[in-house]
């Protein structure tokens, strides 16, 4: 009894053996809890840095079907929990730290303790990438945002800047363009990245303006934003723009930097996956963010963790049919 040490102990106990194991609580982790825990298969749901992922942070979500007067991103995301854990599944607040997919069951270490899973159901999601200024994290949420489907609406009448040179940038920019009065357009380079449609489309906007060679240096505000400080990267000049809103869409990162070399990914980073959520590895799946460059939605978000969820349950119930 006194032989084994305190470390080993702690190993011991608290290496679990589960059938579905979820990384990450947003939309799409809490979706698939949902679904496998009606399967009865007692999900865990590891919740990572941020419980209900990205949807958390923004004030109000308008566009999820079900709740015509909107619905607080951290509401929202409590109301998935409540729902998953009422069919069984567990939330636990722990922070995957590494992963091991060469054998199953798949090994998956954490701040707390070890998990065993028979079948993986990544949704770590991705961070939109930060300018890194003074004054952007203060302000997030209160004039800086990264997100115009989101906020967009919160700018009604007012003036807008939007950062970035690509297909995002301008698509958010024309879309913030029915509710801001003005929409002006910063890009550290002369040339766009944007295709020739959507910048034809900007171009022509009579609220859409453009400054060039330029960087945003500084957010300026306490209880929100009202200026931003620039740097024209040709001449030196430094100026200040008044503005009641930032929008940065300079692009994402999906958080996949722990399943590198273990999966098929894109160049970007994203988790590859095929219509039924399957990564490349037998047995893991995929949903939400960290598969989706394209939609970034709440709802499309929720409905691949669905299919991970379904597909999963699939997996187990046909390996459990098979003899061994």
């Amino acid at each position: 009894i006194t032989g084994a040490t305190p470390k080993e102990d702690t190993t011991m106990s608290n290496e679990k053996h589960v059938k579905v194991l979820i990384l990450g609580s947003g939309p799409a982790g809490l979706a698939a809890a949902l679904y496998a825990a009606r399967a009865e298969l007692e999900p865990i749901v590891l919740t990572g840095m941020q419980l209900g992922g990205q949807a958390a942070l923004t004030h109000l979500i308008e566009n999820y079907p079900g709740f015509p007067g909107g619905v607080g991103g951290a509401q929202l995301g409590e109301l998935f929990q409540k729902q998953a854990e009422h069919f069984g599944a567990k939330v636990e607040f722990d922070l995957a730290n590494e992963i091991d997919l060469s054998q199953r069951p798949y090994t998956v270490k954490t701040d707390s303790g070890e998990y065993k899973a028979e079948t993986l159901i990544l949704s770590t999601g991705a961070t939109p990438l930060h300018l890194e200024v003074p004054g952007e994290v203060e302000l997030t949420g209160r004039g800086v945002s990264y997100c115009a489907t989101c906020d967009g609406w919160f700018f009604k009448d007012k003036k807008v800047v939007v950062v970035g040179g690509g297909d995002s940038a301008f698509e958010e920019a024309l879309f913030i363009t029915r509710y801001a009065s003005s929409v002006t357009l910063i890009h550290r380079r002369e040339e766009f990245r944007a295709g020739a449609i959507l910048q034809n489309r900007a171009k022509e906007h009579p609220k859409m303006n453009f400054i060039l060679n330029t960087v945003v240096t500084e957010a300026v505000g306490t209880d929100k934003l009202t200026a931003l400080k620039l740097k024209n990267l040709q001449t030196g000049e430094e100026s200040t723009l008044e503005t009641d809103g930032l929008f940065i869409f300079i692009g994402h990162a999906p958080n996949s930097q722990m399943f590198k070399g273990q999966m098929e990914m894109s160049d970007l980073g994203y988790v590859i996956v095929n219509d039924k959520m399957e990564t490349s590895v037998e047995g893991v799946y995929a949903a939400g963010e960290i598969a989706d460059p394209h939609f970034r939605q709440v709802i499309t978000s929720a409905g691949m963790g669905a299919a991970a969820a379904i597909q999963a349950t699939r997996y187990l119930e046909e390996r459990e049919s098979v003899p061994s």
